[in-house]
């Protein structure tokens, strides 16, 4: 009984001078972000914001167009997307085409540069304002994709937590492990 007292006491003390810090509180869920593609958007109704996706499979399995349709969604929405293209393989032409808002869009190419990928990355997600960050590994080699270190993923998925930011990631085989929410392997 003294303990709770000494605890209550103790409590009462600190919320006099810190306020509420010792409450705890719900999480609120951020969302969903639809992708325009009527056959996800039915089925999970879009991607999970606040969290990572990723969306994995072998050239010319859809991985591109999934991610361009998400591009469009968004910046169509008036959301701040960035696209993180760690190999040049988004094409000038292709977003136009799509219907992205190329006003929206902050496209960083990193010059084949997985490292320099992944702390632009961090940069964005720590940024803030983007609805969509996309983090284009596509023509990572799959052996290259496999060992990118669990402390990445995890640091993105700490950041981008409780924001209505959806980080996804494009890979030829599945990387993210359990630091994605959804995860999405397609097929030819």
């Amino acid at each position: 009984m003294k303990v709770a007292v000494t605890r209550k006491e103790i409590e009462s003390a600190l919320h006099d001078r810190f306020g509420d810090v010792f409450e705890r509180h719900e999480r609120v869920l951020p969302g969903i972000l639809p992708t325009d593609v009527v056959e996800i958007d039915n089925a999970l109704g879009g991607f999970p914001r606040g969290a990572i996706t990723e969306i994995h499979g072998a050239p010319s399995s859809g991985r591109s167009s999934l991610l361009l349709s998400a591009l469009a969604a968004a910046t169509a929405r008036e959301e701040t997307c960035a696209l993180i293209d760690c190999n040049y393989t988004f094409a000038l032409a292709t977003p136009a085409k799509a219907g992205i808002d190329l006003k929206r869009l902050l496209w960083v190419r990193c010059q084949n540069n997985l490292e320099r990928a992944f702390k632009a990355a961090d940069l964005v997600s720590h940024a803030g304002g983007f609805g969509l960050v996309v983090l284009n590994l596509c023509d990572v080699p799959a052996k290259g994709a496999r060992r990118i270190v669990s402390t990445w993923w995890f640091r993105f998925r700490r950041v981008i937590e409780n924001t209505p930011t959806v980080l996804l990631v494009l890979t030829p085989v599945a990387a993210v492990r359990s630091c994605a929410s959804l995860a999405l392997g397609l097929k030819k």
